[in-house]
């Protein structure tokens, strides 16, 4: 069974619509496109492309599928050379010409596709994506979450966990990294159950 992947870049805030630039969403009125420019550094180029290793397939929201095809195919370098191979597969509402090469439509049932997606490719990654990740994390349809966090707040935009996440349990599965910059990994795996509660106050000490 293949894994589901989430790769998000997101502010201290929660915010993460369009870090890469001014032009990638302004929905809302957003003025900070491009927010992770001045604060990217080795250390997080290093993470990401560790990160991409084991990558075999590319599952991607509409918006976030336009802005790669747009860039990608004009690029060049080992992410450009990588991403160009791999599948791609497209979440959309809409029927679409996709020109990308080795790109696919997923069709109408979404979580239906998504599933198939694990038995077809070893590790799947959903990179930005935001609106698309929210259905990914509505039905627990993800395996591992990955967040860079920067060391800024924004105030408003599109939040990773926005409506419709349900109680989950997740679990740190590598050591935590905070680059020169201050960004901070944090690579988490979905975990079973839902979230406990107890009252710490029965421990609490008295006086």
């Amino acid at each position: 069974m293949g894994l589901i992947c989430i790769d998000l870049f997101t502010t201290l805030d929660g915010v993460a619509q369009a870090p890469g630039g001014p032009g990638e969403d302004a929905d809302g009125g957003f003025a900070f496109g491009g927010w992770q420019a001045p604060l990217i550094d080795e250390v997080v180029g290093e993470q990401i492309d560790s990160g991409m290793a084991g990558m075999d397939a590319l599952l991607l929201g509409r918006r976030t599928y336009d802005i790669f095809a747009a860039y990608w195919p004009k690029a060049d370098g080992s992410i450009a050379e990588l991403f160009n191979r791999l599948p791609k597969y497209v979440a959309s509402r809409q029927a679409r010409n996709l020109e990308w090469a080795n790109s696919t439509l997923l069709g109408p049932d979404v979580s239906s596709a998504v599933r198939e997606l694990r038995g077809r490719h070893a590790e799947v990654h959903v990179i930005g994506s935001l609106d698309f990740v929210q259905t990914l994390f509505a039905q627990r349809l993800f395996d591992r979450l990955t967040l860079w966090v920067y060391p800024i707040l924004l105030g408003g935009g599109k939040k990773v966990f926005a409506d419709g996440v349900v109680p989950t349990n997740l679990r740190l599965v590598e050591p935590v990294v905070s680059s020169p910059k201050g960004a901070v990994q944090l690579r988490y795996v979905l975990a079973d159950g839902t979230p406990g509660v107890g009252d710490m106050s029965a421990g609490a000490p008295s006086g």
